[in-house]
């Protein structure tokens, strides 16, 4: 289904799928979410079902072991009005690969197409899906610069509604860094099977981030934000980047 042929998300409860990467090591970016969409008076529901999208087994070719991971996905969302998620990448997936991945399978092609149809990345589900981008948040002067991770910006359209958010909470100043929209190297088993070459596109990235007057760098992946923080971490650097969705969090009333 077209992007603009999309049901609106509004006035229906979120379903949200926290990513394997939140889950297990980023509880904080899960956190953030619901603060947000609870201030928002956004009903949330957290299926006990949910595991992982499928996008690992199906960028390293295993289309089999994928489309198993995500029958288990529309399994657990099958009762979802709207899918909310804080990863471009995961909705990636959802959102442009199903529909592949189950081209051929009639019993679960319909299901994919829905699940795409409903599927919003975070940013992208306040700003297009909402018309939201004002939070009431504030924070201490704080200047920001941005890293747009690749599937968000490359394939759901994903750079503008981040920096709607943003710009929207007081004390903060946006610094817009050189390169920005250069991979920071990590794709995922990229990162394990080109260690070189990731590593190569990581100092690059690392560079850019390290030039812009930054107090942090804000991106709305956490593999993203994992491989950037490694690499400033082993170059001492005190700067760090952080997920869009717990950077805005921090800065909402108690």
């Amino acid at each position: 289904m077209a992007d603009d042929l999309r049901p609106s998300p509004r006035h229906k409860p979120v379903s949200l799928f926290v990513t394997c990467m939140v889950d297990a090591l980023y509880p904080p970016i899960g956190i953030g979410v619901v603060r947000i969409l609870d201030r928002l008076g956004v009903p949330v529901r957290f299926p006990l079902g949910q595991t992982c999208c499928g996008q690992p087994a199906f960028n390293s070719g295993f289309r089999a072991d994928a489309a198993a991971v995500a029958r288990q996905f529309l399994r657990a969302f099958a009762d979802a009005d709207v899918i909310v998620t804080p990863s471009g990448s995961c909705a990636t997936m959802v959102r442009h690969y199903y529909p592949e991945l189950f081209a051929g399978d009639p019993e679960w092609r319909d299901r994919a197409a829905w699940a795409a149809a409903i599927t919003w990345e975070f940013t992208e589900y306040l700003v297009d899906g909402l018309g939201v981008t004002d939070l009431g948040a504030a924070l201490p002067p704080t200047r920001v610069a941005f890293h747009d991770a690749c599937h968000g910006l490359r394939e759901l359209g994903l750079k503008r509604q981040a920096r709607a958010l943003v710009e929207r909470v007081a004390g903060v100043t946006i610094v817009e860094a050189a390169g920005s929209e250069q991979c920071c190297g990590f794709g995922g088993l990229f990162a394990v099977k080109m260690a070189a070459v990731s590593s190569a596109m990581l100092k690059e990235k690392l560079a850019s981030i390290e030039a812009a007057e930054a107090d942090v760098i804000v991106t709305g992946d956490a593999s993203c934000m994992t491989q950037i923080n490694g690499g400033l971490a082993r170059r001492g650097s005190p700067r760090r980047a952080m997920h869009v969705a717990e950077f805005l969090a921090r800065g909402l009333p108690d």
